[in-house]
């Protein structure tokens, strides 16, 4: 107890949103809800309500990519039933940091919600707004407050909030220890502990440690590697390596990596500035987040960045071009380049192409096609595990081990990962020496009640994904995907037919087999019939087109196996 006197207090920063509240303390019976909207079960869509009586906090609003079965859908998006049935309960929103699978969905979010605070760094901010512009909303119009990765936050009543940060793969992160009535809820976010991070801001565990001596009722943590074993390897690694393979390349160098990977992307332009070379940036994305890095600072250039059409007649080996196109996306600037379809710059023998970055699961087979694409081309392909221009953003088993060491919840929630990972955690805590009372493996949806005794699941939320697609969104339904995948997988036959007294019938297919003429004159010849009988007996138009419609459907299964979308149309003549 001494030395606890003599040590030496800190000075707290005074916190946002008005003075420290001295909490409420909850009676026995009181409880919080933590409500996963996204993120549970599968890796995006990260989003939490934390609820105590009548008030709320929200936690990130991010999207997902589709997978493949989902034709024509550009983005995924959490439904928000819940909070948009109880806004005016909403107090305030945290946001982790800048990922798409944590911010990527708030331009749609937050015009059905109140202008509730919006508490996120600097850089998290920064591009923020660049999406809200990006989607027509003006981002001065909502309540945005800046604060540090570090920073104590005040929202409402209930929840007094203390930001630590982590190291991950984008600057600015932060892990919340969220105080309630109830008790303590620390939420790491995504992270990894990197001990040599490229800004050199590492973790500040400091805070965790402190969280756990003083007691944590339920940790809520990133599960993302909890089957692999050891430690994520550093950035400095990496960067060791980039520098290591750009140094030897013989001619022009192309990098692909994730366009808010800031870190990795600065220690490419460190590399190519040693060596020489000039740094071009092509592909949208790439250029808006390193645009809003350097106006804020989180990226330095010594000399500035180069378009392709400056870059394209200087000597090969002073050229690098980073690009997008780290998943295998169809569009991308590698993906273009591997198919020789870019308007600005073509792979040719010598080139080096380094893809600094692992496929997101699903993208596999795309990032494969680009990989022996561009090995036909002539080009020198550097990816991982062969070669170590990749590391996590997220912590491994030891790592993992460390925060539940750190923290000893009494209870424990994994999250951000797939069930095999959620599950993989769970287990990983239980083999603790001082393992979690109880851990749950939970859906989205999930209304979690934490109360100071129990941890308990107690009912459910609508749930899921939106499917955004051009403009529209939820206005593609399950349904619609399944008609879209049938129209791939089988084709398409229309038949548009006249009912009149000279009946007049066409027949075309697309997307199905290559039909000879006398398969389609027999389905011409059998709605030929059905409109001419419908016509003599006076059937109305709807009957008509069923009596087109499961002959043919017959017909064709039959004569082809193949079972196509069948679309007649028929027109009173």
């Amino acid at each position: 107890m001494e030395n606890e006197k003599k040590r030496p207090r800190r000075r707290r920063r005074r916190p946002q949103g008005g003075a420290q509240a001295q909490l409420p303390q909850g009676g026995p019976q009181d409880h919080v809800e933590i409500i996963p909207l996204g993120g549970m079960g599968e890796i995006g869509k990260n989003i939490f309500a934390f609820r105590y009586r009548d008030e709320i906090l929200v936690v990130d609003g991010g999207l997902a990519f589709p997978e493949e079965g989902m034709p024509g859908v550009d983005l995924l998006i959490p439904r928000i039933d819940y909070l948009v049935q109880n806004k005016h309960l909403i107090k305030g929103w945290i946001l982790t940091h800048g990922h798409e699978d944590h911010i990527g969905a708030l331009p749609f979010l937050f015009p059905q919600l109140p202008k509730v605070p919006v508490y996120g760094a600097r850089l998290t901010l920064g591009l923020l707004k660049g999406k809200l512009e990006e989607y027509g909303l003006r981002p001065g119009e909502f309540n945005l407050k800046e604060v540090s990765p570090d920073d104590r936050i005040q929202v409402g009543r209930y929840f007094s909030v203390d930001l630590f940060r982590m190291t991950h793969s984008i600057p600015d992160n932060s892990g919340l220890i969220l105080r309630t009535p109830v008790g303590t809820i620390v939420h790491t976010g995504d992270f990894k502990l990197d001990p040599t991070p490229i800004d050199g801001k590492v973790s500040h565990l400091a805070k965790l440690a402190q969280a756990g001596a003083e007691g944590v009722l339920l940790l809520i943590a990133d599960s993302t590697n909890a089957e692999r074993p050891g430690y994520t390897p550093s950035e400095a690694e990496i960067a060791k390596e980039l520098d290591r393979v750009i140094g030897r390349a013989p001619g022009r160098v192309f990098v692909t990596t994730f366009a808010s990977h800031i870190h990795r992307i600065q220690s490419v332009i460190w590399a190519a500035e040693k060596y020489g070379r000039k740094v071009a940036m092509e592909g949208r994305s790439m250029l808006k987040f390193s645009r809003i890095a350097l106006e804020l600072g989180y990226l330095k250039v010594k000399d500035r960045l180069y378009t392709l059409e400056e870059v394209k007649d200087l000597p090969d080996h002073q050229v690098l071009v980073l690009a997008t196109g780290s998943q295998g996306q169809p569009m991308s600037v590698l993906s273009r380049l591997a198919l020789g379809t870019h308007a600005k710059m073509a792979i040719k023998p010598g080139d080096t192409v380094i893809l600094s970055s692992s496929p997101i699961p699903g993208n596999e087979e795309a990032v494969n096609r680009v990989i022996n694409r561009l090995y036909a081309l002539g080009a020198y392909v550097l990816y991982p595990p062969t070669y170590k221009v990749h590391a996590s953003g997220h912590a491994s088993q030891e790592e993992l081990k460390l925060i539940l060491n750190l923290t000893t919840p009494r209870f424990f929630l994994p999250w951000h990962g797939e069930v095999r990972h959620q599950t993989n955690f769970k287990w990983l805590a239980e083999s603790m020496s001082h393992p979690p009372e109880k851990t749950l493996v939970v859906e989205n949806g999930t209304i979690l009640r934490l109360t100071k005794d129990t941890f308990e699941p107690a009912g459910q939320v609508p749930a899921g994904a939106l499917y955004v697609d051009g403009l529209g969104v939820g206005d593609i339904t399950d349904e619609i995907l399944m008609d879209r995948q049938l129209l791939a997988q089988e084709g398409l036959v229309v038949i548009t037919a006249l009912a009149g007294r000279d009946p007049v019938v066409e027949v075309i297919s697309k997307g199905f087999v290559k039909a000879g003429e006398r398969l389609l004159g027999e389905v011409r010849r059998m709605a030929l019939e059905a409109v001419q009988n419908g016509v003599r007996e006076k059937k109305p138009l709807e009957k008509i087109r069923d009596d087109i419609y499961y002959p043919v459907k017959k017909f064709l299964k039959k004569a082809t196996g193949r079972d196509p979308v069948i679309l007649p149309v028929v027109i009173e003549g």
